[in-house]
């Protein structure tokens, strides 16, 4: 079962690309700073990522303007995300992090590392939305096969944000 509300995040550090540009992502980094919206796509190459990810790209001005750093996680290799956007999907403004090797480690911690079909070894579709002191303030996992409600997950964030104030 997922990680919920109220419970503390994991911290983590994976590797990540933000266009072309390749960094390292810390949760820790953001702690006292901002609220840190973390979504996961189950895979690079496929039909529903490629239409989540540039929806999300398309409103990270949104998610900035309420205070929320995105950033979006797979267990795809760091090759794998810069291709797809070289190919697929464009150049994301947020960082697409890596959870490659050791495979999985961080969506094992967030408890959403799928043991079945249709694909055993791939996270499911979710997000969680972190706040400033590293509780988890929002968690839902979506269908593998369906677009989250970005727009919800933006005015989850608002709320988040007025309830800090």
């Amino acid at each position: 079962m997922a990680l919920k509300v109220g419970d503390r995040a994991p911290d983590f550090e994976l590797p990540a690309v933000q266009g072309e540009e390749r960094l390292n992502f810390r949760l820790s980094d953001y702690r006292g700073k901002k609220d840190v919206v973390v979504t996961f796509h189950p895979l690079d190459w496929t039909p529903t990522c490629e239409s989540q990810l540039p929806i999300l790209d398309s409103m990270e001005a949104k998610f900035a303007a309420a205070g929320g750093q995105l950033l979006d996680i797979s267990v795809d290799s760091i090759e794998s995300h810069l291709a797809w956007q070289k190919k697929e999907i464009g150049m994301m403004r947020f960082p697409l992090c890596s959870d490659f090797y050791p495979h999985g480690e961080v969506t094992r911690k967030f408890d959403i590392l799928r043991d079945e079909p249709p694909v055993p070894g791939i996270s499911e579709r979710a997000a969680f939305i972190v706040d400033k002191e590293g509780v988890i303030r929002f968690a839902r996992v979506y269908p593998i096969d369906r677009l989250p409600d970005l727009d919800g997950l933006l005015e989850e964030l608002r709320k988040v944000r007025n309830s800090e104030s």
